[in-house]
């Protein structure tokens, strides 16, 4: 969309210079000499940017700053003047103007605070589509996500979720297993009951089954007795997350209780019914580990009745402004800093960054740079030293496999190349061998062109 900008100016020679330069930018330019008449043009019609000599007869340039920050509180207002005096410079910034310019200005100086007024203004616009969108998933669910795929499997798991079938979701770790796991407790008939999430990799054998089931009072050394998870889930969900640490003896014990709906606390003789619905979650491929013999091929039925597998944030790019505008939102309140916008180049070095750790990796990059910043924008200086240095990249299963390395060689000339904007003596240079053996490569991928 082409930025409009009003100019205004009594001194004809001064506003035809600055109608020529910033005509050339490719601005959409109104221009007037008359301070009347530019606030009939504010009243009529929107600018993005206002640019105004400070002294003119009838209407000055302060005046026009008050209207238009009246009616358009989101048009920036450049001041222009020859009688420069500091006064002058901080009652318009106090009354708004995103600068002051003092004549005789030069050119280049006036190209680049149009630019960053504009920008500003950009970033406030994306800001706040951003919010619009992340205000439409308040109430409706946990899951922030723009990208096709994503909503698919959201479709699915409010299909699901009223059904009360046993779920596994699989992803890499940091994807958000348990805030699908939420998803489908809140859209389903269990919604008012209990949920409650173990991580079955944080204890060993002995401490998981004591979570689990509990025990009675005394079936051990000072045991006073407690109610175990699967319990106190009764009625509700209960979801296991890394449900693939569990061991083989801990798996026997869940796949009775799956089946039978009842649970016996350790030291207890009698059973006690329970209705849980099981939500199970793994980064591991649980095939393989079925195929291994580490996972009970029962047990796996019985969770996997629907299957969600999360894709990583890599895949899923138009998620991360989104996504990085709702963690700088929850984290500057908490942190007391007055940051509500994150700038375009620091934008697009999250959304070239491959994040081996997905969203949790982006939400504490976030914070990071939210306790870093003093401003009220998030620039790339905020981010780590490595994600701006682009050196780490993620090496991943896909579709389940481990990518064989001619495969990933394939993909690495091919990312290179692309660094290169298709310069392949430059690309030959990048990657340590000579252009025929880059040529010789591309060959053999069917990726070469000429």
């Amino acid at each position: 969309m082409t930025n409009r900008l009003l100019l205004v100016d009594d001194e004809r020679i001064a506003l035809r210079n600055l109608e020529h330069v910033l005509g050339k930018e490719g601005y959409a330019i109104t221009a007037t000499q008359s301070g009347p008449h530019a606030l009939e043009l504010l009243d009529s019609q929107p600018f993005d940017l206002v640019l105004t000599d400070m002294k003119m007869d009838k209407v000055d340039g302060m005046q026009l700053l008050r209207r238009c920050k009246a009616q358009h509180p989101d048009t920036e207002v450049i001041m222009i003047t020859g009688y420069a005096t500091l006064e002058t410079a901080v009652e318009a910034m106090k009354e708004g103007a995103f600068h002051y310019i003092a004549k005789p200005f030069r050119l280049d100086e006036v190209r680049k605070t149009v630019a960053e007024a504009l920008e500003k203004i950009r970033l406030k616009r994306e800001n706040r589509a951003l919010r619009a969108q992340l205000d439409a998933f308040e109430g409706r669910t946990r899951v922030i996500t723009r990208d096709g795929g994503m909503q698919k499997l959201l479709d699915m798991a409010r299909q699901v979720a009223p059904t009360g079938c046993n779920v596994l979701i699989t992803g890499e770790s940091g994807t958000g297993k348990e805030l699908f796991a939420r998803c489908l407790h809140d859209n389903g008939g269990r919604a008012d009951g209990p949920f409650l999430a173990v991580n079955c990799g944080a204890f060993n054998e002995e401490l998981l089954a004591n979570e689990l089931f509990g025990h009675e009072k005394g079936a051990f050394t000072g045991a006073i007795g407690k109610t175990g998870l699967l319990v106190a889930a009764d009625g509700g969900t209960l979801f296991l997350d890394e449900v693939t640490e569990m061991s083989l003896a801990m798996q026997v014990k869940l796949l009775r209780v799956i089946q039978e709906k009842e649970v016996l606390p350790v030291g207890g003789t009698k059973p006690m019914k329970v209705d849980v619905r099981f939500i199970a979650a793994s980064n591991r491929n649980m095939k393989e580990w079925v195929a291994d013999g580490r996972f009970r091929q029962d047990l796996y039925f019985r969770l996997n009745v629907v299957n969600l597998h999360i894709p990583p944030l890599s895949l899923r790019r138009e998620d991360i402004p989104l996504l990085a505008q709702h963690f700088l939102d929850r984290a500057a309140p908490v942190m007391g800093k007055p940051v509500h916008s994150i700038s375009e180049e620091a934008l697009a070095l999250l959304k070239a960054y491959d994040f081996p750790g997905n969203v949790r990796e982006l939400e504490n990059i976030i914070e990071r740079g939210v306790a870093l910043c003093q401003g009220d924008t998030l620039e790339a200086a905020h981010l780590p030293d490595d994600l701006r240095d682009l050196s780490i990249r993620a090496f991943r299963r896909r579709d389940g496999r481990v990518i064989p390395l001619e495969e990933q060689e394939r993909d690495y000339i091919l990312w290179v190349l692309e660094e290169a904007n298709g310069n392949q003596t430059l690309a030959a240079s990048m990657l340590g061998i000579d252009r025929v053996s880059l040529w010789r490569k591309l060959k053999k991928y069917g990726e070469e062109k000429g």
